[in-house]
């Protein structure tokens, strides 16, 4: 998931929540756990922010790991 689809998914989640919490009161199960819903979509958007974006020799050997320029050696 990239973080344009995270970001998406957190308002749609934070829009259910709040809807959610409108219909069942702000301390019923059902928003809190809209609630934690959100709060784990965030943590994983956070996460993701904090991973080093791949160089496009990364990609293009994670993709072909068979190619001779991506080969490993090991002493």
């Amino acid at each position: 998931m990239s973080n344009n689809e995270i970001h998406e998914e957190i308002q749609k989640e934070r829009e259910q929540a709040r809807e959610a919490c409108d219909i069942n009161g702000a301390t019923s199960p059902e928003c809190a756990a809209a609630w934690d819903v959100v709060e784990e979509l965030q943590a994983e958007a956070s996460h993701k922010a904090k991973e080093p974006e791949q160089t496009s020799f990364e990609k293009y050997c994670s993709d072909n790991p068979e190619a001779v320029e991506c080969r490993i050696y090991e002493d």
